[in-house]
């Protein structure tokens, strides 16, 4: 294992400015390289390959190396590129070898919401045990004395969202003061969800020689001011512009008439396959979920308000193929990471281009093909117009109608009459 670097050594570099990884770094690799090419230790390598993982994408191929050798690292990806591995792997066999101390973890990962840190917390514990490293998750709506015991038993890796973390702290369950390896992944989303005092104070509790691995959508306004005051001449790599749609992810605004636009939604939801609606409010999906459920599709909301028990349990019949379609709100886009979703439906358009591209990327992951539709009336047109652009989409524009032909071509929308026909 690559050891870490001495505090006086790392608190000495200055500025603390990203430095870009040259066009040219990778030219002495592979050109595919595999996990055990990267320095991975070979259990992980196994049970990677055990779980059919059998080489790194390009974000896991581009930043694991830099992460091994114990540099701080900013890495961008569009989502479902891979980055859970991209940061997950580096964390565990740097610490792998460096038992916990009862409540003082020695690996930590942030994250804005539960769903994601439990989605997190899955992916990593089976690799973490294979090499001797323990994970738990830290997160709101679940059983503190759970995680309070967990911490007091020695736990090595703790993935967290920072509001139950700082509770935990504040109770002197947990301290941060032996973490080797901070993450933060979606530190833009954390930013804008008003985590960033959260964040900071979290930060400012590790040692200065803790690594930090730092993974967003963007890298600008307050991850910026991250970067700057809590990271130590980090490698950047992006692997994409910061606005860049999916290559396989085709966009189209549905116009619709204002009388039409349940109707034209419900037709959609009869399609074959998963399908992520969104809308703006908690309200709004319950309301939207419930009249597509009265019309016998198998429909269920997720949002904010829901409790975790019922969130957990909703995403996982999703996941199952137990639900056919989930109506959700903007704060719950970034915990669904679910495979195979080929049909993202903007019931309400979006607030501004993040929000866009946040839902966008339920569709389209690892390189599948997908389709994002959003569903307009005739005075949102422009400022949807003006949306796309912002957010470098593209985006075909169509008036449709209940049972209409094109709505039928691009979503696999069905009528009632159809819908009991093929029944």
């Amino acid at each position: 294992m690559t050891p870490l670097l001495d505090p006086a050594t790392r608190s000495a570099r200055a500025p603390r400015t990203p430095a870009t990884v040259p066009a040219a770094a990778s030219t002495d690799a592979p050109a595919t390289p595999s996990f055990a090419d990267l320095g991975l230790p070979a259990p992980l390598v196994r049970v990677l390959r055990e779980s059919g993982i059998a080489a790194p994408f390009p974000i896991q191929a581009s930043t694991i190396p830099d992460a091994l050798a114990g540099n701080d690292l900013l890495g961008r990806g569009s989502t479902g590129s891979g980055k859970t591995l991209a940061f997950g792997l580096p964390l565990l066999a740097r610490i792998a070898g460096m038992p916990a101390q009862p409540r003082r973890p020695r690996g930590l990962i942030l994250l804005p919401t539960r769903e994601l840190a439990m989605q997190v917390d899955n992916s990593l514990f089976k690799l973490g045990r294979s090499i001797g490293v323990s994970v738990t998750n830290v997160v709101g709506g679940t059983s503190m004395g759970r995680q309070i015991d967990a911490l007091r038993r020695g736990v090595d890796v703790v993935v967290a969202t920072p509001g139950r973390l700082a509770d935990l702290i504040r109770q002197e369950a947990c301290s941060l003061e032996d973490v080797e390896v901070v993450v933060l992944d979606e530190a833009d989303q954390m930013c804008d969800m008003g985590f960033l005092p959260e964040v900071t104070a979290l930060l400012e509790q590790c040692s200065p020689a803790a690594q930090t691995l730092l993974f967003s959508a963007t890298l600008d306004g307050d991850v910026d001011t991250i970067v700057r005051g809590h990271m130590h001449d980090p490698v950047r790599h992006e692997l994409d512009d910061a606005t860049s749609p999916v290559d396989t992810m085709e966009h189209h605004v549905l116009v619709v008439n204002r009388e039409d636009k349940a109707i034209v939604a419900t037709e959609i939801a009869r399609r074959d396959g998963r399908t992520i609606m969104f809308v703006r409010s908690q309200l709004g999906a319950e309301r939207v979920a419930g009249n597509i459920a009265e019309r016998g599709i198998n429909a269920r909301a997720l949002h904010g308000g829901m409790s975790q028990h019922a969130r957990t349990r909703t995403m996982t019949d999703f996941k199952a193929g137990r639900i056919d379609v989930l109506v959700a709100t903007d704060v719950a886009a970034r915990g669904i990471h679910v495979d195979d979703i080929s049909l993202v439906v903007h019931v309400d358009p979006p607030e501004d281009p993040k929000a866009y591209l946040h839902r966008a990327g339920r569709t389209a992951r690892a390189g599948a093909h997908g389709r994002v539709v959003t569903l307009v009336l005739r005075h949102q047109r422009k400022s949807m117009q003006r949306l796309h652009e912002r957010a470098g989409v593209s985006a075909d524009e169509h008036e449709v109608r209940p049972g209409h032909e094109r709505l039928v071509e691009l979503t696999g929308s069905r009528t009632a009459r159809e819908a009991r026909v093929s029944a």
